[in-house]
């Protein structure tokens, strides 16, 4: 199966003629040749010697031959006339016959696209064989779709702040109802899982540094290290990552769901803003729950830590507080603390403009979902670095 590049072969201003078929057979090929002007009104015995040349290719021997269509003698061609072509292709797909299409103008071939997306992709990829052109494909689809989401990402953020403010005063502006029920969901239900894997995390790292720093007797130099290292990034960073999996998947499954069943058409219908009503309740609700979430995390990782090192390094809890206090101060607290609400709109920024992006059916609900979580992540973890660059250019 394969697609030639294109050569463009149409005149204007000359009479219409005849389409008709020429079809030659060479050992196990036949090469079909579209001639003329295959136009609505040209094309009626056409129509007959395509049925004929598909009844020989359902024949017992269709699978041992293949079919070649050369478009050279193609003088002009509407949409009836590029539904036959496909029409004729769809049937050795269908008997298994191996074809190639050849030879086929611009015009053509994107009447052949319209009427058969399958044809005009494996065109595109016939075209896309060259390696640097692969390359640059790939590397503009990535730009064009970051570009897009950049857009429905500050669009999403726009009409969540204008729709309260245009409704301000008025009954229903805004729900506080709603953003305490995704409080709720997004924060106090995250709590048992955020402190838990903090706190594993911090026990972690407080037994890898005890480990290394035993070699020149300086366990308790761990503390500033863990101190430090969890409060300033590995806190905020890990709470907003798993939010990112639980919290803003659920968002996008909830408003793609949404979408399919167009329950978000019908809000538009009676006049209310579905950003509004689904979108800005719960960025609120990320927007406050993530900064608490990191705080617990904060001292659930600490905790960990504290008791890592009092029974692995034998640095009794006393001597971890006294060293924690003179080796943190306020700033260091409040630089993770910081990136957290900024965190929480890229999750909920990046879980909505997913959501409105999913289309009738389950697989693309899936395939959205999954890609706000990476893109979530990936935003999360670049943000963080701009912070850490930030802070060291300020000396914070």
């Amino acid at each position: 199966m394969n697609i030639q590049p294109p050569t463009d072969t149409a005149d204007a201003g000359t009479p219409a003629q005849a389409a008709r078929l020429s079809v030659t057979r060479e050992q196990n090929r036949i090469i079909a040749r579209p001639e003329g002007d295959w136009l609505v009104a040209e094309s009626g015995s056409a129509a007959l010697e395509i049925s004929r040349l598909e009844s020989e290719i359902a024949g017992p021997g269709g699978k041992d031959v293949s079919l070649q269509i050369d478009l050279a003698g193609l003088k002009s061609v509407d949409t009836s006339g590029a539904w036959l072509i496909v029409r004729l292709i769809r049937s050795a797909k269908a008997a298994g016959t191996a074809w190639q299409l050849e030879n086929a103008g611009s015009h053509a071939t994107r009447l052949i696209r319209a009427i058969d997306f399958e044809v005009g992709e494996q065109f595109d990829k016939k075209k896309r064989d060259n390696p640097l052109v692969r390359t640059a494909y790939s590397l503009g689809r990535v730009m064009y779709t970051l570009w897009v989401d950049t857009l429905m990402g500050l669009n999403v953020i726009g009409a969540a702040i204008r729709g309260p403010q245009l409704k301000a005063g008025r009954r229903g502006s805004v729900r506080p109802i709603s953003i305490v029920h995704h409080i709720d969901r997004m924060g106090l239900r995250a709590v048992p899982i955020v402190t838990l894997m903090s706190f594993l995390i911090g026990a972690i790292i407080a037994q890898q540094s005890a480990f290394q720093l035993r070699v020149f007797g300086l366990e308790v130099w761990s503390v500033d290290l863990v101190g430090i290292l969890l409060l300033r990034e590995v806190g905020v960073l890990l709470t907003a990552i798993m939010v990112a999996g639980r919290s803003g998947s659920a968002m996008t499954a909830e408003i793609g769901s949404m979408k399919m069943r167009e329950e978000v058409d019908a809000l538009t219908v009676i006049g209310l803003n579905p950003i509004g009503v689904l979108v800005f309740p719960r960025l609120v609700a990320l927007t406050i729950a993530l900064p608490l979430l990191t705080f617990l995390a904060n001292m659930a990782a600490l905790a960990g830590a504290c008791l890592v090192l009092r029974f692995y390094a034998g640095v009794s809890i006393d001597d971890f507080i006294l060293r924690l206090r003179a080796g943190i101060d306020l700033s260091t607290v409040f630089s993770g603390l910081i990136k957290a609400p900024f965190m929480a709109l890229i999750v909920g920024t990046m879980a909505a403009v997913e959501g409105m992006k999913v289309e009738g059916s389950a697989e693309s609900l899936g395939r959205r979902t999954t890609s706000a979580v990476v893109k979530a992540i990936f935003f999360v973890i670049v943000v963080d670095g701009l912070f850490a660059m930030f802070y060291a250019a300020i000396d914070y």
